[in-house]
Order: structure tokens, then sequence, then C-alpha cells
């Protein structure tokens, strides 16, 4: 199985990579350093810890661990590898050149060898879910220890891996450390043949991340001078389809609060203009945060197309709707509105990350709504009532402080790696 998993990779390289060019020509993000993806370009360093996270949540999600490696190894280089060009640019913004960052090469043996010839990682962890059979081979084969952070593996997921349990099972027996997310995760794991003794639960390190304090203010201070008086709701990491039902949604809420604010955040950067057309379309004024200069918000809609100023403007918001949840995507990251104490909306399709998701339904920290009408009454309802929305946004506060540890339950399983893999240098 493996000689045709990889005579599958070799024979979609030459498709993916005109996919990637062809992003290219609308993005030319996706064209940055794209010799890396085919092993080629690769700094050299003597040895690193290395984390591999794709995109812009898993990346936001490495910081507890960044920093907590960092304070304890600080004469390591860290490596940040990711697969987007938005979860680069986060990599970017969060750590400055206190990282190494480099994009994973695509999935076949001679990108993987010469990824691992140049990089030389003394240990290597991957956060959430990705199991990819080159990369976790490269590192059995080079006795290089492999950590799965935080590792979770959706119902919905599973039956694909059993289709190829013989493939992934061999994936999974290279002395691989599995830190999951729950016990529920941990089940899923051992039944796709992961070392029993080698698998943990936990827990998420998304709840060990500690908010910045002067995001907190700085929202505040922008909301004061930019938004004044009006109610403002925000939805973030929008997705396409969704944006449809929240502007119907907005213009509901107009009918009550005429100077309803929109703060409107799509997930991904190669739609803000077609977000901000389609905005136009429905009949709103829109302002993008790039054209809006630093005077008052008069528009019906703001629109966020920048990377990484969410939490600046959950900050300056009443109410949150997390986005990817009214459209089958599987919901985004609940934990960053939370952190700021706002009552929290979502949508029904919350199975990304299903364990954190049903930690705040079940404990009444965010309500769910199934559809634009829903959310408008939902959203009209928390802004009209702040006891019930200070009560609601202190609740999704009580589930991050109760849910902490996770990461020094993972420090204990990786630090006799990392001391390890320092003596061999």
């Amino acid at each position: 199985m493996r000689f045709l998993y990889n005579l599958l990779t070799y024979l979609l390289l030459i498709p993916y990579a005109c996919y990637w060019l062809v992003r290219g020509l609308g993005n030319r993000s996706y064209l940055d350093r794209l010799g890396q993806r085919f092993g080629i370009g690769f700094p050299k360093t003597d040895g690193c810890i290395w984390i591999h996270a794709v995109s812009v949540g898993e990346v936001q999600a490495t910081l507890p661990l960044v920093r907590a490696l960092q304070n304890r190894y600080q004469d390591q280089t860290i490596l940040i590898t990711t697969v987007t060009p938005t979860g680069a640019a986060r990599v970017k913004s969060l750590y400055g050149s206190d990282v190494l960052h480099a994009y994973i090469p695509f999935e076949f043996p001679h990108a993987i060898g010469r990824f691992f010839e140049r990089m030389r990682p003394g240990v290597a962890m991957i956060m959430e879910t990705e199991i990819w059979p080159n990369l976790y081979r490269g590192c059995g084969i080079r006795d290089i220890p492999l950590v799965l952070v935080s590792a979770r593996i959706s119902p919905r997921s599973t039956p694909g891996y059993r289709r190829l349990l013989p493939l992934i099972s061999e994936t999974l027996s290279h002395g691989i450390i599995i830190a999951a997310q729950s016990q529920a995760d941990a089940d899923r794991f051992l039944e796709l043949g992961a070392s029993s003794v080698r698998t943990w639960v936990t827990g998420n390190i998304k709840f060990d991340v500690d908010p910045d304090p002067s995001v907190a203010a700085k929202g505040k201070e922008m909301r004061e001078a930019r938004f004044g008086a009006r109610p403002v709701w925000i939805a973030a990491s929008t997705h396409e389809g969704e944006e449809q039902q929240v502007l119907e949604a907005h213009r509901e809420l107009q009918k009550r609060y005429p100077d309803m604010l929109l703060l409107l955040v799509p997930r991904h950067p190669e739609r803000f203009a077609g977000v901000k057309e389609l905005v136009t379309k429905s009949g709103f004024s829109v302002v993008a945060r790039t054209d809006a200069g630093s005077g008052h918000v008069s528009s019906d809609v703001f629109l966020v197309d920048t990377m990484g100023e969410v939490p600046l403007f959950y900050a300056a918001s009443d109410v949150a709707f997390v986005g990817g949840s009214l459209v089958p995507i599987g919901g985004h990251n609940l934990l960053e509105p939370a952190a700021q104490g706002l009552p929290i909306v979502t949508g029904p399709h919350i199975f990304n990350a299903l364990d954190i998701a049903e930690k705040f339904v079940d404990l009444g920290a965010c309500r769910m709504v199934a559809n634009s009408d829903e959310l408008a009454s939902m959203v009209g309802l928390l802004i009209s009532d702040s006891v019930e929305a200070a009560e609601l946004g202190e609740r999704g506060r009580e589930v991050l402080e109760t849910n902490r540890g996770a990461l020094e339950r993972l420090l204990v399983l990786v630090e006799p790696l990392l001391q390890k893999a320092a003596a061999s240098r």
C-alpha cells in the first residue's frame, strides 16, 4: 500500500503544482518560496525544534508552546512550518524573527528527504490533525521523536482513515507519541493502530493561550474613537455562502437598531474583494480596514481585510458570531472571543473542534442558531439584554479557565525528548 501511495503522490505532483501556480496568479503569496514545496531552498540548520501548523488557527495555537520552549531552550532554533501563506503571515506577525519559518514540502519522498537533510530537526511536533505517511516515516527512519500535539480525529474523518487502515497503522507505528485532546480522540487513534503506551490524553493547548491585555485596551480605544456609541457585532472567519446570511441578519437588526455596525471578517484574504462587492450589491454602505483611515466609521459594514487583527476587533464588539458554522465548514475558534468575555453565537456546524464546542454548549457559554433569522434574533437579544450578554461572556471565560493545564501535561511528555536531542547535538 505504501508503494501505491507513493506512486499516487508522484502522479498528483504535476496537477498539484499546476493548481498552486494557478492560485498564485490570483494571490502572489502562493508563489512565495515555491521551491520549498518541492524540497528546494530550505535554509540549513544544525538541529532545531520543529513545529508544524497547517494554517492560521494552528499557528495561533502554537503560541503558549513556543513561548514555553523559548524560555526553557533559549539556545535552540525553533522552526515552524505551514501549508498556507496565511499561516506564514501569522507566524511572522506573532513571532517576527524569533522563529524560523518554512513551507512544508509536498508529500512525496524526494521533497520530504530534502527537507530533513537541510533542517535536521531534533524533535518534531505536529499540531492537531495532520497524518502524512511519508513525513511520519521520514521522522521514524531518522530516529526523530514525533509528537502529535492536541491531536484529534473527528468522527467524520475516521471512516476515511479506516479505508486506508494498513497504511495508517504503519504510519502511526514509528514511535509516535500522541497527546490527544480528549479520550474520544485517543480512542479513535487507538482504533487506527496507535500504540496504547504512547497515547495520552493531555487536552487542548489552545485553552492555555493568555490573551494580551493590551489588545483589549486597544480594541476599546479604537471603538470609542471610530465607532462611538453605535452597537457593534462582529461576524468573524466567515465563508462563502455565509456572508449573505450574515448580511440578511444585519438588515433585520438595522430595523431595530438603525445605527448598528457589522464588523465583517472573511476567513480567506483572497475573498476580501469579492465579499466587499457582495456587501455593496446587497445595498449596504461599506468601508474596508485598509482604506478607512483613522476617522469615525459611519458605514453599515466595516470590512476587516487584514490578517491577525481578529482579537482586536473582538475587543471592539458587543456580540461575536463565529463563522464557518452556518455552512458545513465545521466552525472556528470559540476561544478567542471567550478570552475577551464576549457573548458568542455560532451556527450548528461545529464538528471541526467538537470537543471545545461541546464544552461551550453544555455549559451554556454560547448560543446556537440555524439560519439568518435566528442569528438576527439572537444578536438582537444580546444587544438589548446586557445582563444576559455579560453572563454568557462570563461563562465563556469559565470554560477557558477550567480547561487550562494541557501545556504542562504536554511538556511532561516532550521535555525528555528535547533534553535527549540537545544532549546528542
